[in-house]
Protein backbone atom coordinates (compact mmCIF):
# COMPACT_ATOMS: atom_id res chain seq x y z
CA UNK A 1 0.00 0.00 0.00
CA UNK A 2 1.39 3.64 -1.36
CA UNK A 3 1.22 5.79 2.15
CA UNK A 4 0.36 9.74 1.17
CA UNK A 5 1.24 11.78 3.83
CA UNK A 6 -0.83 14.91 4.19
CA UNK A 7 0.88 17.09 6.90
CA UNK A 8 -0.60 20.63 5.65
CA UNK A 9 1.44 20.92 2.64
CA UNK A 10 1.44 19.38 -0.69
CA UNK A 11 -1.09 18.07 -3.41
CA UNK A 12 -2.27 15.31 -2.12
CA UNK A 13 -5.39 14.39 -3.19
CA UNK A 14 -3.79 14.79 -6.99
CA UNK A 15 -1.47 12.08 -5.89
CA UNK A 16 -4.50 9.88 -4.60
CA UNK A 17 -6.42 10.55 -7.60
CA UNK A 18 -3.70 9.22 -10.27
CA UNK A 19 -3.56 6.18 -7.79
CA UNK A 20 -7.13 5.18 -7.42
CA UNK A 21 -7.12 5.97 -11.39
CA UNK A 22 -4.05 3.35 -11.18
CA UNK A 23 -6.27 0.81 -9.25
CA UNK A 24 -3.01 0.65 -7.06
CA UNK A 25 -3.50 0.33 -3.03
CA UNK A 26 -3.27 4.01 -1.44
CA UNK A 27 -4.17 5.62 1.70
CA UNK A 28 -3.64 9.66 2.55
CA UNK A 29 -2.01 9.67 6.46
CA UNK A 30 -2.03 12.46 8.84
CA UNK A 31 -0.96 10.13 12.06
CA UNK A 32 2.04 9.10 12.70
CA UNK A 33 0.66 5.73 13.82
CA UNK A 34 -0.86 5.24 10.86
CA UNK A 35 2.82 5.66 8.51
CA UNK A 36 3.40 1.95 9.75
CA UNK A 37 0.46 0.57 7.46
CA UNK A 38 2.55 1.40 4.67
CA UNK A 39 4.62 -0.78 2.37
CA UNK A 40 6.29 2.59 0.74
CA UNK A 41 6.06 6.58 1.33
CA UNK A 42 5.34 9.22 -0.69
CA UNK A 43 6.12 13.02 0.79
CA UNK A 44 4.55 15.56 -1.03
CA UNK A 45 5.38 19.29 -0.77
CA UNK A 46 4.67 22.59 -1.69
CA UNK A 47 6.09 26.03 0.17
CA UNK A 48 9.20 26.98 2.42
CA UNK A 49 12.26 24.82 3.70
CA UNK A 50 11.43 25.91 7.40
CA UNK A 51 7.42 25.76 7.13
CA UNK A 52 7.72 22.17 6.44
CA UNK A 53 9.95 20.86 8.87
CA UNK A 54 8.09 22.37 11.51
CA UNK A 55 4.58 21.18 10.16
CA UNK A 56 6.56 17.76 10.53
CA UNK A 57 8.12 18.24 14.12
CA UNK A 58 4.32 19.54 15.51
CA UNK A 59 2.24 16.22 13.59
CA UNK A 60 4.66 14.33 14.92
CA UNK A 61 5.48 12.58 11.65
CA UNK A 62 9.16 13.63 11.65
CA UNK A 63 10.41 10.91 14.63
CA UNK A 64 8.25 8.25 12.80
CA UNK A 65 9.21 8.90 9.33
CA UNK A 66 12.94 8.46 11.09
CA UNK A 67 12.35 5.23 12.21
CA UNK A 68 10.62 3.34 9.25
CA UNK A 69 12.75 5.37 6.62
CA UNK A 70 16.02 4.66 8.40
CA UNK A 71 15.33 1.85 10.55
CA UNK A 72 13.43 -0.15 8.59
CA UNK A 73 14.09 1.00 5.04
CA UNK A 74 10.77 1.91 4.05
CA UNK A 75 10.93 3.22 0.89
CA UNK A 76 9.81 6.59 0.26
CA UNK A 77 9.52 9.39 -2.73
CA UNK A 78 9.87 13.16 -1.35
CA UNK A 79 8.17 15.68 -4.21
CA UNK A 80 9.61 19.28 -4.37
CA UNK A 81 9.88 20.90 -0.68
CA UNK A 82 9.60 17.10 0.02
CA UNK A 83 12.76 16.23 -1.92
CA UNK A 84 14.61 19.71 -0.05
CA UNK A 85 14.04 18.06 3.31
CA UNK A 86 16.17 14.94 2.87
CA UNK A 87 19.08 17.14 2.94
CA UNK A 88 21.28 18.47 6.07
CA UNK A 89 20.04 22.15 5.98
CA UNK A 90 18.91 25.24 3.42
CA UNK A 91 19.61 28.65 2.61
CA UNK A 92 15.86 29.16 2.66
CA UNK A 93 15.50 28.14 6.05
CA UNK A 94 17.06 27.98 9.80
CA UNK A 95 15.94 24.58 10.94
CA UNK A 96 17.87 21.87 10.16
CA UNK A 97 16.07 19.08 7.72
CA UNK A 98 15.94 15.38 8.05
CA UNK A 99 19.37 14.54 6.59
CA UNK A 100 18.72 11.29 4.93
CA UNK A 101 20.91 12.18 1.44
CA UNK A 102 23.98 14.53 2.21
CA UNK A 103 23.15 17.80 0.29
CA UNK A 104 22.28 20.82 1.20
CA UNK A 105 19.31 22.89 -0.75
CA UNK A 106 20.63 26.58 -2.01
CA UNK A 107 18.80 29.50 -4.31
CA UNK A 108 19.15 29.91 -8.19
CA UNK A 109 21.96 32.18 -9.31
CA UNK A 110 19.58 34.97 -10.87
CA UNK A 111 22.87 36.53 -12.68
CA UNK A 112 23.15 33.70 -14.59
CA UNK A 113 19.38 33.14 -15.50
CA UNK A 114 18.08 35.20 -18.85
CA UNK A 115 15.14 34.50 -18.60
CA UNK A 116 12.31 36.74 -17.11
CA UNK A 117 10.30 36.14 -14.53
CA UNK A 118 14.00 34.87 -13.31
CA UNK A 119 12.64 33.09 -10.43
CA UNK A 120 10.53 31.02 -9.81
CA UNK A 121 11.87 28.23 -12.15
CA UNK A 122 8.23 27.72 -13.50
CA UNK A 123 7.11 25.17 -16.35
CA UNK A 124 8.09 22.40 -18.19
CA UNK A 125 11.28 21.05 -18.41
CA UNK A 126 13.22 18.06 -19.31
CA UNK A 127 15.37 15.79 -17.72
CA UNK A 128 19.03 14.24 -18.51
CA UNK A 129 19.80 10.93 -16.73
CA UNK A 130 22.35 10.88 -15.10
CA UNK A 131 22.35 6.85 -13.98
CA UNK A 132 19.49 4.55 -15.75
CA UNK A 133 16.76 3.58 -12.87
CA UNK A 134 13.87 1.88 -12.76
CA UNK A 135 12.11 5.01 -11.51
CA UNK A 136 12.42 6.29 -14.81
CA UNK A 137 11.12 3.77 -17.08
CA UNK A 138 8.66 4.69 -19.71
CA UNK A 139 9.45 8.32 -19.47
CA UNK A 140 9.17 10.67 -22.44
CA UNK A 141 12.39 12.86 -21.66
CA UNK A 142 11.63 14.85 -24.51
CA UNK A 143 8.03 16.03 -23.01
CA UNK A 144 9.90 16.36 -19.39
CA UNK A 145 8.29 17.10 -15.95
CA UNK A 146 6.59 20.41 -14.85
CA UNK A 147 8.38 22.72 -11.99
CA UNK A 148 7.98 25.20 -9.83
CA UNK A 149 10.71 26.14 -7.34
CA UNK A 150 13.64 28.98 -6.54
CA UNK A 151 15.47 26.37 -4.63
CA UNK A 152 17.47 23.35 -5.57
CA UNK A 153 18.89 20.26 -4.08
CA UNK A 154 22.93 20.12 -3.94
CA UNK A 155 24.22 16.55 -3.45
CA UNK A 156 27.49 16.02 -1.84
CA UNK A 157 28.05 12.65 -3.90
CA UNK A 158 27.41 12.15 -7.19
CA UNK A 159 26.40 8.60 -6.93
CA UNK A 160 22.75 10.12 -5.28
CA UNK A 161 21.89 12.01 -8.41
CA UNK A 162 19.66 10.24 -10.89
CA UNK A 163 19.11 13.26 -13.41
CA UNK A 164 19.47 16.65 -14.29
CA UNK A 165 17.69 19.51 -15.50
CA UNK A 166 18.85 23.09 -16.40
CA UNK A 167 17.65 26.59 -15.55
CA UNK A 168 20.94 28.91 -15.67
CA UNK A 169 22.90 26.25 -15.23
CA UNK A 170 22.56 22.66 -14.46
CA UNK A 171 21.15 21.37 -11.30
CA UNK A 172 19.84 18.31 -9.33
CA UNK A 173 16.48 17.68 -10.75
CA UNK A 174 16.06 13.85 -8.39
CA UNK A 175 18.07 11.88 -6.55
CA UNK A 176 18.23 8.79 -4.85
CA UNK A 177 19.96 6.64 -1.89
CA UNK A 178 18.44 2.61 -2.26
CA UNK A 179 15.25 3.17 -0.88
CA UNK A 180 15.11 7.38 -0.63
CA UNK A 181 13.80 8.44 -3.72
CA UNK A 182 13.16 12.63 -4.56
CA UNK A 183 11.94 14.90 -7.52
CA UNK A 184 12.56 18.64 -7.72
CA UNK A 185 9.69 18.39 -10.50
CA UNK A 186 5.84 17.84 -9.75
CA UNK A 187 5.16 14.17 -10.76
CA UNK A 188 1.68 15.13 -9.74
CA UNK A 189 1.02 17.63 -12.50
CA UNK A 190 3.16 16.29 -15.42
CA UNK A 191 0.37 14.69 -17.09
CA UNK A 192 1.60 10.97 -18.70
CA UNK A 193 4.78 11.24 -17.62
CA UNK A 194 3.84 12.01 -13.78
CA UNK A 195 1.65 8.77 -14.03
CA UNK A 196 3.91 6.83 -15.19
CA UNK A 197 6.45 7.93 -12.70
CA UNK A 198 3.94 7.11 -9.55
CA UNK A 199 3.27 3.76 -11.36
CA UNK A 200 7.25 3.18 -11.49
CA UNK A 201 7.61 3.91 -7.57
CA UNK A 202 4.48 1.51 -6.78
CA UNK A 203 6.06 -1.10 -8.43
CA UNK A 204 9.34 -0.90 -7.48
CA UNK A 205 11.12 -3.71 -6.44
CA UNK A 206 14.00 -2.43 -3.22
CA UNK A 207 16.42 -5.13 -1.30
Amino acid sequence: MIGIIDYGSGNVQAIATIYKNLNINYQVITKPEDLVKADKLILPGVGAFDATMQQLIDSGLKDKLNELVLGKKVPVLGICVGLQVMGYKSEEGNLPGLGWIAGKVSRFDENKIKFKPKLPHMGWNTINDVQNHKLFEGIDRDFGFYFVHSFYFECEKEHNILTTSNYGGEFTSSIYANHIFGTQFHPEKSHGNGVQLFKNFAELELC
